[in-house]
């Protein structure tokens, strides 16, 4: 029976060789090599600098072709470099964290089978991460040219995705907080605007004033909309205390992550599922615009959307669910107006005559 290691010492096995090292998983702390005799004392002197955090673990150079490497050469890209702000944070946190779980492994050698294996098989529970590392190794894959492409033929992992409220829900959060209160602008604000809640949390009374003119944050692109009737029921009915629409009990602006817990908590009291977010709202107004016959370039203007595709995907669900509609009336209408067929006991039977002619 092996013998029992010390805490965070842990056993590794590579190409049939066993060592020993120390690492404080909870920490994702890295991996410091030790003696392979744990009864030795330069096994336990090596363990006491490691808890001490005294010892470095080694460091080895990354090689050329390492995906770590390839990290470092589009980082330092303007395919990177020209992002945004935040969409760098969202970036760089993915790559970072493909560096330090696959770094040491070779770009080149990269195939369809090792990346379900190695790369996306540990992230099985977590199909959040999971689609957006498969997202970043494509950009890094499409960035360096490496044909051909390893993924190609990998499923997305399915994720949670973020829906649209529907019609009901709406009314049941409407119904909970009537317009006046702040929860009710914050949800006209959104659902109105489009506005993602790092954008509404920063709103100001100018920029709603002037017809709902901002610039979408994660993008960078403008949006220039009207403030529909909705939206300037809410608005007329909040207390300007701020330059900023939406504020805390204090009067002060929220952060993101603090306008994000208001939110949380209007649409609980509101008892809504868990499956309300606060971003649907930004799909329920492309869904309502597709409804009311927007066209994909329009809706593509009102969400600040980069790409058409993006838009056309609210009014192909929209021409389906039309489509759809008129379908059943036209089968309706079919069966009103089909002439009735002969009676089954008369088929094949000949019509009596009296040997008249009709004048």
């Amino acid at each position: 029976m092996p013998r029992k290691l010390p805490l965070h010492v842990e056993r590794n096995t590579v190409k049939g060789n066993t060592y020993l090292s120390f690492r404080i998983r909870s920490q994702n702390g890295p991996r410091i090599r030790l003696p392979d005799d744990p009864t030795s004392e330069e096994f336990r002197l090596a363990y006491a600098a490691a808890m001490g955090g005294t010892q470095k673990p080694a460091t080895k150079k990354d090689t050329p072709d390492s995906i770590s490497a390839k990290i470092d050469t589009y980082m330092k890209s303007p395919a990177y470099t020209g992002l945004s702000d935040s969409s760098k944070d969202g970036y760089s946190s993915r790559l970072e964290q493909i560096r330090t779980d696959h770094g040491h492994r070779a770009f080149s050698g990269l195939t369809k089978e090792r990346i379900e294996t190695f790369i996306l098989a540990p992230l099985a529970n977590k199909p959040g991460a999971a689609l957006d590392t498969l997202k970043k190794l494509r950009i890094l894959i499409n960035h360096l040219k490496l044909t051909p492409d390893p993924t190609a033929g990998i499923k997305r992992p399915k994720s949670g995705e973020i829906r649209s409220w529907t019609d009901a829900e709406l009314a049941a959060y409407e119904r909970r907080w009537p317009i006046g209160t702040k929860q009710r602008t914050a949800y006209a604000l959104m659902l109105n605007m489009g506005t993602a809640r790092i954008d509404t949390h920063a709103l100001t009374w100018p920029q709603v004033d002037d017809g709902a003119c901002y610039r979408r944050h994660k993008t960078g692109v403008a949006v220039d909309m009207a403030v529909s009737e909705d939206l300037e029921k809410a608005l007329a009915a909040t207390p300007r205390k701020h330059v900023v629409v939406i504020t805390t009990a204090y009067g002060k602006p929220f952060t993101v992550d603090g306008f994000s817990r208001f939110m949380r908590d209007a649409i609980t009291a509101a008892k809504l599922p868990l499956s309300c977010q606060p971003h649907g709202l930004r799909k329920t107004l492309g869904r309502l615009l597709a409804d009311a016959g927007c066209s994909a370039h329009d809706i593509m203007a009102a969400l600040g959307h980069t790409t058409l595709a993006e838009a056309e995907r609210y009014t192909r669900e929209a021409d389906r669910k039309r489509g759809g509609k008129r379908a059943v009336t036209q089968l309706n209408e079919h069966r009103k107006n089909k002439p009735s067929q002969t009676t089954s006991e008369s088929l094949g039977k000949a019509v009596k005559s009296d040997g008249k002619t009709t004048p």
